[in-house]
């Protein structure tokens, strides 16, 4: 048995080398944000490993801790609220169809295939609905009444079938909890995720009917953003220790159902899925490059945020960020390797 002075030393060795590995974690990194600097439409990096923010920078005068439009990264944002409204009894699981839930807005002679849309069905972008984003983006947000623009979209598929990414359809979502709790959204994401420390939206657009935008035109800072990945790496448990977001939804989320078909990425439930660096990462996206990663097989959440008025998917931008976070990955796997 060892002695008591041998093993306070072997303690405080075992303290000494962490400490020196995390040290190796924060220059490596920081090497790498300070290279990042190049990609010019780039405005802030937050990483967080093992539960620590341990890196984050700021290019061109923008701060982590300023809010950021995070654009279409607010779909992983309303899918959580979904999962937990489901768990507290507000709805009924994926499986239940939309047409009741949303009855006074429907169209006249509506498309039958109307009636067999589900709430799973909106969140993995397989409606079959015709797309509101992209070209018919601004056509939508000019109409009236954007929940009923959306129902009254064309079927460009079959529910259930191809992935055809549309705003809509999260809106819709956000018109669903909406009416079946009598309060905003923004009310419930306060309520619901802002146990989370650091958790936080400061601004978000609405419809004409007062309707908080389901996946779009959201602001919050890339720390509050890191906060909100980093409670989905931590299965849903609040850094202060309660479950917030099932342990279970955040499985169903990450599970593959359908693909893009502008990148071959998997989707689930407002996630996209991919292997980066040799690992799975899950990710939230939005246009121009406002990005939240979580790789739990690393123990890493990283937000970057970008210029929102260029299209990151066609310039390039989106895979430069892509290959940062592989860099990223990389150096966590070089320094526990080191550590071991």
């Amino acid at each position: 048995m060892l002695k008591r002075p041998t093993v306070i030393l072997a303690f405080l060795l075992i303290l000494s080398v962490a400490a020196h590995a995390a040290d190796g974690l924060e220059q490596r990194l920081g090497k790498l944000l300070d290279e990042a600097e190049r990609l010019t439409p780039l405005r802030t990096v937050a990483i967080a490993h093992d539960g620590a923010v341990v890196a984050e920078r700021g290019y061109r005068g923008h701060s982590p801790a300023r809010p950021a439009n995070i654009k279409s990264a607010s779909k992983s944002i309303i899918s959580a609220l979904i999962g937990i409204a489901i768990a507290k009894g507000v709805l009924k699981g994926t499986d239940q169809k939309i047409a009741p839930l949303l009855q006074a807005d429907l169209p006249a002679a509506a498309d039958p295939r109307l009636q067999q849309v589900t709430i799973g069905q909106l969140l993995s972008m397989q409606a079959g609905l015709g797309r509101t984003s992209g070209p018919n983006y601004g056509r939508w947000v000019a109409s009236g009444n954007w929940v009923r623009a959306a129902l009254a979209m064309p079927f460009d598929g079959e529910p259930g079938g191809t992935m055809l990414y549309s705003t809509g359809s999260t809106h819709l979502l956000s018109a669903i909890l909406t009416r079946r709790t009598g309060r905003s959204t923004l009310e419930l994401a306060r309520e619901w995720l802002g146990p989370q420390q650091g958790f936080s939206i400061t601004a978000w657009d609405r419809d004409p009917q007062g309707i908080y935008l389901g996946g779009n035109q959201m602001a919050m800072s890339p720390r509050s953003l890191l906060a909100f990945g980093e409670l989905y790496r931590s299965g849903g448990m609040s850094r202060g220790g309660r479950q917030l977001v099932p342990a279970d939804w955040i499985k169903l989320s990450w599970l593959p159902r359908t693909a893009s078909r502008f990148t071959g990425d998997g989707y689930g439930y407002g996630w996209f899925i991919r292997q980066i660096a040799g690992e799975a990462v899950f990710y939230g996206w939005g246009y121009g490059g406002q990005m939240v990663y979580v790789v739990p097989g690393r123990a890493l959440t990283v937000v970057m945020t970008s210029d929102e008025n260029g299209p990151a998917g066609r310039s390039g931008h989106r895979d430069d960020l892509h290959a940062l976070l592989g860099r990223i990955i990389e150096a966590t796997k070089e320094v526990r390797e080191a550590r071991s």
